[in-house]
């Protein structure tokens, strides 16, 4: 595991509805290109985090 986790945050209105942690930023690109093909009018967000901000 690593420091660093991807989140991706569906957004809709500047309202996050949904949100997705990955290990790597590879397999988070992955889904949004998946979820885009599925559901192009949705916007998501990728950023990394480091995972003290989610586990202590």
């Amino acid at each position: 595991m690593t420091d660093t986790l991807w989140r991706c945050e569906q957004l809709r209105a500047g309202k996050v509805y949904n949100s997705v942690m990955f290990n790597s930023r590879k397999e988070a690109d992955e889904f949004v290109a998946q979820m885009t093909r599925v559901e192009p009018d949705l916007f998501w967000r990728v950023e990394a985090i480091p995972v003290s901000m989610v586990w202590n």
